[in-house]
């Protein structure tokens, strides 16, 4: 098979999106809405592979130099495809990829795969590909701690403990709460554990909140009418992503993200495949936050790998 390739610009925006719709392993973070909100950070060199006139597959990614990277801008990025691709049409898609990006200058690529969870079909035909025509090299590995919401593994008895804690102070949980209200509670939790600050600002997340109503959903906890935690999920198909959490102390202690967990993955969610915590790593992946993941498996969540790749042209 020969590709034609093609890189984005913004008279494609329609056929992109058209292609995310029916792909088998993409999430609503690969619309043009959710990918473009941070253009000024990142320079697009996204890639569409047609077959004559089919469009075949999408590669979300930016350059950065030499460096061709699918896609630091997001929590993964890997190559998008429908039901009618085939192992063999991706390994010879990543051959005149190869040719494609040397052509245009690139010394070398950073590839972050799509784990398996947020797939609708098996679709790692990309893994093969790498490995065999390009030589590619695992260059870093982050450990997701993911739920599957059917098991019902019994939750750590501390967790139990502060869930009790949580219904006995009479703790309100909110869905669709006010994005506004939690942040400045988000910031001064992440500032006093990792000296550090959420990577969407509260406009930013507002703003997607605003393009995917019902794909951002902020829980939040309430003691008196004041707020006491929240974690911002992101609806992913079939697997309900939490992309932030915090509590004050008081909310640690009387158990607010107990309360909220126990409504999404009992009540609200329960249709659902998978809960992903996110990774629990430092130093890309080379430092595990015992702790955190600790925090996390107490909740039955047990190890995805988030992966990212590499290789030299």
């Amino acid at each position: 098979m020969m590709f034609r390739i093609v890189r984005y610009d913004e008279t494609l925006h329609d056929v992109w999106n058209r292609y995310v719709d029916r792909a088998r392993n993409a999430t609503f973070l690969f619309y043009r809405e959710y990918m473009d909100y941070h253009s000024d950070r990142f320079k697009d060199h996204s890639l569409l592979f047609y077959s004559g006139n089919h469009l075949h597959s999408i590669l979300p990614a930016h350059e950065d130099g030499e460096l061709f990277c699918s896609h630091k801008g997001l929590t993964y990025g890997g190559l998008l495809m429908d039901e009618d691709v085939t192992t063999a049409d991706v390994v010879h898609l990543f051959e005149e990829l190869n040719d494609y990006l040397r052509q245009m200058g690139f010394q070398k690529v950073l590839y972050r795969a799509i784990p398996w969870i947020y797939h609708r079909l098996p679709s790692e035909e990309d893994l093969y590909a790498m490995f065999w025509k390009c030589g590619a090299r695992l260059q870093q590995r982050m450990s997701g701690t993911v739920i599957f919401l059917d098991a019902h593994l019994r939750w750590r008895k501390d967790h139990r403990r502060r869930l009790k804690q949580a219904q006995m102070a009479d703790i309100q949980v909110k869905r669709d709460a006010s994005l506004a209200e939690f942040w400045p509670v988000l910031n001064d939790n992440l500032q006093k554990k990792f000296q550090a600050q959420s990577v969407h600002t509260l406009q930013e997340i507002e703003l997607l909140k605003s393009r995917f109503p019902d794909k951002i959903i902020q829980y939040s906890a309430y003691l008196d009418g004041r707020i006491i935690g929240g974690i911002t999920f992101y609806v992913m198909g079939h697997v309900l992503h939490g992309q932030y959490s915090g509590t004050t102390d008081e909310g640690k202690r009387l158990g607010a993200m107990e309360a909220i967990y126990e409504q999404v993955m009992y009540h609200d969610y329960q249709d659902l495949k998978y809960l992903d915590f996110g990774t629990s790593n430092e130093q890309g992946g080379l430092v595990l936050n015992e702790g955190l993941i600790a925090h996390k498996e107490g909740y039955g969540g047990r190890t995805v790998m988030y992966d990212t790749y590499e290789w030299i042209l």
